[in-house]
């Protein structure tokens, strides 16, 4: 039995049972696409439920504002795929009448749409011979194959799809796509396979050469920034505290959080105390100042990482422009807010 069809015969009978997968819409398949990226199964599907949900079609994605849409993506990080999602959707209900392209190249046109999102949504909805590259693909084909070639080029992507291509079955490349990409998330997974059940355990090559721990070969390294947030959470006599909107181009754009006192490094409470008499809300009479949370909050993100502190700053003056700090604690953080109330 050759590559393909082992392949597929172990697909159809381990699958995990996904709503995107039981439709060649091509709607909820792009919605499923962008939301995993950089995302576990796990985590996206809820998100994916409450957009169906919410957004049945892409018209009703397309009409919604982007506060409603960022409300929805809340905690699924990486916002700016959610702006991309919005704007694709207006692009494709206004200008497509709704009906997204039907061809690998003229999905790539699409804003946050890339190669591997594009294949997808090409060989899923319209069975176009394309094939998909992503991790798990370059995981299982450099193993079973042998191949040494380093993924962080980015001529290789070329040679796997190359490959890829030539062992998929042209009349159904849709089955084989999602099946090198659920082996490469559930059997070839990136430590500790377990290799003794494995289909593949009389043909791999790296496994008979003793070599699943090294493939893929991946030499580039992302540069790794440390970033340090203090969050100054003001709060005054009846629970109202202080929200501002990022409205900067990055990380959270135009999602709202407390003010913040980015540092080059982590400082100690005195450093803290200090800077915030000096520098911030001297027009309030400040009471007190302690840590909130004595644990720092680490998110890894991509690129970088971010330790989050947050300070409690206790007023005797009533907020102009804030919320009550009560409502504050069901959100993760930083947060998006509707309907957005001044308090006099």
């Amino acid at each position: 039995m050759n590559f393909s069809k082992q392949l597929i015969k172990w697909y159809l009978q381990n699958k995990r049972d996904l709503p995107w997968r039981n439709t060649t819409d091509s709607y909820p398949i792009w919605l499923s696409e962008i939301m995993l990226q950089q995302t576990r199964v796990a985590q996206g599907m809820p998100y994916f439920l409450s957009f169906t949900k919410a957004f049945p079609t892409v018209f009703d994605l397309a009409n919604a504002n982007e506060e409603q849409v960022l409300k929805l993506w809340q905690g699924l990080g990486y916002y700016s795929r959610a702006r991309n999602l919005h704007q694709t959707a207006q692009f494709v209900a206004n200008e497509l009448n709704g009906v997204f392209p039907g061809t690998y190249a003229e999905l790539l046109k699409l804003k946050g749409v890339g190669e591997y999102t594009a294949a997808a949504i090409a060989s899923f909805s319209y069975n176009e011979a394309v094939p998909v590259v992503d991790g798990n693909v370059f995981r299982v084909l450099s193993r079973y194959f042998d191949v040494e070639t380093d993924i962080a080029l980015a001529s290789t992507k070329k040679e796997f799809a190359a490959l890829a291509y030539e062992l998929m079955p042209k009349d159904n490349p849709a089955i084989f796509n999602q099946a090198i990409m659920e082996f490469g998330a559930l059997q070839c997974v990136p430590k500790s396979p377990n290799c003794l059940v494995c289909v593949f355990n009389d043909s791999c090559a790296a496994l008979q050469r003793k070599k699943v721990d090294v493939l893929p070969v991946k030499s580039k390294k992302l540069k790794v920034t440390a970033r340090y947030f203090n969050y100054l959470v003001v709060e005054d006599e009846i629970g109202n505290t202080v929200l501002q909107k990022r409205t900067a181009k990055g990380i959270w754009h135009n999602l709202y959080e407390f003010p913040l006192l980015e540092t080059d490094a982590e400082k100690d409470f005195d450093f803290i105390a200090a800077y915030i008499k000096e520098e911030f809300f001297v027009a309030y009479s400040i009471i007190g100042i302690e840590e909130c949370n004595p644990k720092s909050i680490i998110h890894k993100l991509s690129h970088q990482h971010l330790y989050i502190k947050f300070w409690k700053i206790k007023i005797n003056e009533t907020i102009i422009n804030g919320i009550n700090a009560q409502d504050l604690k069901t959100y993760p953080f930083p947060i998006v807010i509707h309907n957005f109330i001044e308090t006099e």
